[in-house]
């Protein structure tokens, strides 16, 4: 083994130990040893070619993609063990870049296997198969069911809100996260890709206030 291959070791396997975060957030999808960002990066190291996973990162971070895989492919060489622990640098190292990209914080790979939620596995199925019209379903159905639920309980509410300081106070509550939501679904629904260029971006929105 090389200097710099041994050097390289020891910084992973302290990365390694570091990497395990203390809190568990929720997770995304790209965090996940079987998400997308980690398949492209398999592929990337079993052709030797960063090509196929630089297309998750922002032109900016490229330079240091390809420095860690550069870096991976040369410790992959010196055994079983290295070779786990330089692939599992360069996964962390790749969907970091990419979760700073998305302006969202890195905490940790995430196990293959995850149950992610019907949405983003609907997501998935629709681009295997081509076809979107049940994840369309599956979203128009549960925003239109979350709306109707916060549209009873205001439209509630609103009968008895001027019987009492307090129960205006509840209706005022119940009226903000009602329009909120409301508001939510319909920014969502109007704006550009999150993954899109920031100059291809729109102006963003002013949230609604009470």
């Amino acid at each position: 083994m090389n200097r710099l291959s041994g050097k390289f070791l020891r910084v992973l396997i302290i990365m390694a130990l570091a990497a395990r975060p203390t809190a568990r957030l929720a997770q995304a999808h790209c965090d996940t040893l079987d998400g997308p960002v980690i398949v492209d990066a398999r592929k990337a190291l079993e052709r030797g070619d960063p090509t196929p996973v630089l297309k998750w990162v922002f032109k900016e971070a490229e330079a240091e993609v390809r420095s860690a895989f550069q870096m991976a492919l040369a410790v992959r060489k010196t055994g079983p063990e290295a070779r786990e622990l330089a692939d599992h640098y360069f996964f962390e190292t790749v969907v970091r870049l990419h979760r700073a990209g998305e302006g969202a914080p890195f905490t940790g790979l995430k196990p293959a296997g995850a149950d992610l939620g019907p949405a983003v596995a609907g997501a998935d199925l629709a681009l295997d198969k081509g076809h979107v019209e049940p994840l369309v379903k599956l979203l128009a159905d549960a925003s239109g069911k979350g709306l109707r639920e916060r549209f009873r309980h205001v439209a509630e509410l609103k009968k008895t809100a001027d019987k009492s300081i307090e129960d205006g106070r509840a209706y005022v509550a119940a009226y903000v996260e009602f329009v909120h939501y409301a508001e939510r679904l319909f920014n969502d629904a109007t704006s550009a890709a999150a993954h899109e260029p920031e100059a291809a971006l729109p102006a963003a929105k002013p949230a609604h206030k009470h």
